[in-house]
């Protein structure tokens, strides 16, 4: 694969030149200096990693990873407050959408996709627990993953407090919601949070969110995959603003 790097030096050396890591794999059991002194890199440049069997690595790399493995990002992400402060320097009321937990790497190319054709200016993605941007999710985005700007944060929260306290709404998609999205006004800069095709949103985001908003269901099926419903809402926010 041509996007992972593997071994202690490679991947150390890949850290402290600014490569952009989307995160590593470290074998259960890697231990001792060379361990911590990895480990407490990852921490300080605030690059996720998780703990797995060898033969995870062993499927990854096909040469001699001592124990570790990273993937390398892509795509630039942009800095959050600098996307914030660029789309807000250029629009009244810019648009965003926010995954949270969006694990499917082809609904996160679909989300990319609509977002770009819909004139979004930007996508908010949290360090863990979501889709990796690899080959399969620019694919899947026609390229938008190239063409969007995307931030990537450690944790959701304080992004939405940022976006609060700068004049977003904060648009929470879900079945739970009071009011449907056609009744929301997405005219006001927005962002629009979609959650994960298990679980929703989670409890933490939701309750930060000021709106939650449904999509009319009349069928016997009570969700809809996440990329669509994400492109219904983005599609109205659109109508709203084009509208007369």
């Amino acid at each position: 694969m041509s996007n992972i790097l593997y071994g202690i030096h490679p991947v150390t050396e890949a850290i402290t030149s600014g490569r952009k890591i989307e995160k590593v794999i470290l074998k259960q059991g890697f231990e001792g200096p060379q361990a911590r002194a990895l480990t407490s890199l990852l921490k300080e440049y605030e690059i996720p990693y998780s703990w797995v069997p060898v033969q995870k690595l062993d499927q990854v790399a096909k040469g001699t990873h001592q124990g570790v493995v990273a993937y390398i990002a892509q795509v630039d992400y942009v800095p959050f407050e600098e996307m914030v402060e660029n789309a807000l320097n250029h629009k009244a009321a810019p648009l965003f959408i926010m995954l949270d937990g969006v694990s499917d790497v082809r609904n996160l190319g679909a989300v990319a996709r609509t977002a770009e054709c819909a004139g979004f200016d930007g996508i908010i993605l949290p360090a863990k627990g979501g889709a990796p941007i690899n080959a399969d999710a620019i694919k899947t985005s026609a390229g938008a993953l190239l063409r969007i700007p995307v931030a990537k944060v450690q944790n959701l929260r304080m992004p939405i407090f940022y976006l609060l306290e700068s004049g977003f709404q904060m648009v929470a998609a879900t079945e739970k919601g009071a009011d449907y999205i056609y009744d929301v006004n997405l005219k006001k800069p927005t962002a629009i949070v979609m959650g994960s095709e298990g679980h929703g949103i989670s409890k933490s985001v939701l309750d930060l969110c000021d709106i939650q908003a449904k999509i009319p269901m009349a069928g016997a099926i009570g969700s809809l995959n996440v990329s669509v419903a994400a492109a219904l809402f983005m599609y109205e926010a659109v109508r709203q603003r084009e509208s007369r």
